[in-house]
């Protein structure tokens, strides 16, 4: 199984399901991100609201940091399962 391979998430039932989990929580995370944003960029338009438009920004920033972590670990979970069509394949050679 090679790494970020996209058919990675189709190679059994419970790597679809796997997929689906972390492709949520990123679609999660991307809405939070985004949301954050635009709060955040109204905020500033009124001076005293200007460090809750600050704070916007910095946790808009940890979710798109977030992002590709999200990834990583879906990632290494598809590892954690293993892939054992590959391992039956070559048994049969």
């Amino acid at each position: 199984m090679s790494f970020f391979d996209p058919s990675n998430g189709t190679k059994s039932e419970r790597h679809r399901k796997v997929y689906a989990f972390y492709e949520f929580a990123f679609t999660i995370v991307d809405f939070s991100a985004a949301i954050l944003f635009f709060v955040g960029s109204i905020l500033f338009f009124y001076k005293p609201l200007e460090n809750a438009a600050i704070w916007c920004f910095v946790i808009g920033s940890a979710c798109f940091a977030a992002k590709p972590t999200i990834r990583v670990i879906r990632e290494l979970h598809y590892i954690s399962i293993g892939d054992y069509s590959d391992l039956a394949k070559a048994g049969q050679q």
